[in-house]
């Protein structure tokens, strides 16, 4: 008996992996916004704390179960990974708080085109001229993003701190790359450790710069809610994707799919949360997505 081939693009879109990643841009694009709606209830350490304790409580037993079975090998690289990523998350949502959602979501995405140039640079390779022009023109695209009324470009403090946690992005690829070189690593098990560590180290800057009665737990459902969504959503269905789609389809195809996050972040700020979106600052994001997309197919095909 011949197994069911569906040969339609349209029903076979449903069936493909590219659906899934459009799904985890989708929901990595939202995650801006909600940040910035679950920072009304909560500060940012706290935020980042219970968000990261949380998605390690999910995943506890897989660290259980390797230590029950000796298996602890993911430490000397989840430990370094997960203080990086404690650094990305601060400087991601203090901006987040400080800066529109839209701008946050196209701002993060320069992460790659900052991981080609750190990576040229650390291994001292030439770049190639194509990534100079990209970058010159993702910097046009900031410029016009961050334009105000009139002549007014002006980058505020949470700006900053978004290309801060850019460019930590782009070292923390780097890093992730050199420790897991030619090492097996138990993807379930890293993310676990480094939920922890960011989890813990959020919580105790909380209780080293937060008065004490500041340090209690929201009640408000819709908090606890949204950190449901970006846990379950934002977090672990995510990560699975992901490793689930790189193994099936190209390197290029997830990069490219996954580049669209910035628009899906503009699009549910500017619907969702009402946030004004001039068309200098539309040309500028366009600038940006399209400088991104290029580069990406550019570091998969090298």
């Amino acid at each position: 008996m011949k197994s069911l081939t569906i040969t339609h693009p349209i029903l076979r879109l449903f069936v493909k992996e590219e659906l899934l990643l459009l799904l985890v841009a989708l929901f990595w694009g939202t995650s801006y916004g909600l940040t910035k709606s679950a920072l009304f209830y909560t500060s940012v350490l706290l935020f980042i704390a219970i968000r990261f304790l949380s998605t390690h409580l999910i995943l506890l037993y897989v660290t259980l179960k390797d230590f029950k079975e000796g298996r602890n090998k993911d430490w000397p690289i989840a430990l370094p990974t997960g203080f990086l990523l404690l650094g990305i998350f601060c400087c991601e949502v203090y901006g987040v708080s400080l800066t529109s959602a839209a701008n946050a979501a196209f701002l993060i995405s320069l992460s790659i085109i900052m991981t080609a140039g750190l990576e040229g640079f650390l291994s001292k390779q030439r770049m190639d001229k194509r990534l100079y022009l990209l970058a010159l023109m993702s910097l046009v695209g900031v410029i016009a993003l961050t334009h105000k009324e009139g002549l007014d470009i002006t980058m505020n403090q949470g700006d900053w701190l978004i290309l801060g946690a850019a460019f930590l992005r782009g070292l923390m690829v780097i890093l992730t790359k050199a420790l897991c070189q030619n090492k097996t690593i138990t993807n379930l098990s890293l993310t676990s450790i480094q939920s922890l560590i960011v989890g813990l180290g959020a919580l105790v800057l909380a209780f080293i710069s937060l008065p004490i009665e500041q340090i209690q737990l929201p009640k408000d459902a819709n908090f606890w809610m949204i950190t449901l969504y970006l846990v379950l959503f934002c977090t672990l269905f995510a990560f699975f994707i992901q490793n689930y789609a790189v193994r099936r389809i190209s390197a290029t195809k997830v990069s490219l799919l996954m580049g669209s996050e910035p628009l899906f972040g503009a699009l549910f700020a500017i619907i969702f949360l009402g946030e004004g979106f001039t068309w200098v600052q539309a040309i500028g994001g366009a600038l940006i997505f399209i400088s991104i997309s290029y580069a990406t197919q550019m570091k998969t095909k090298s």
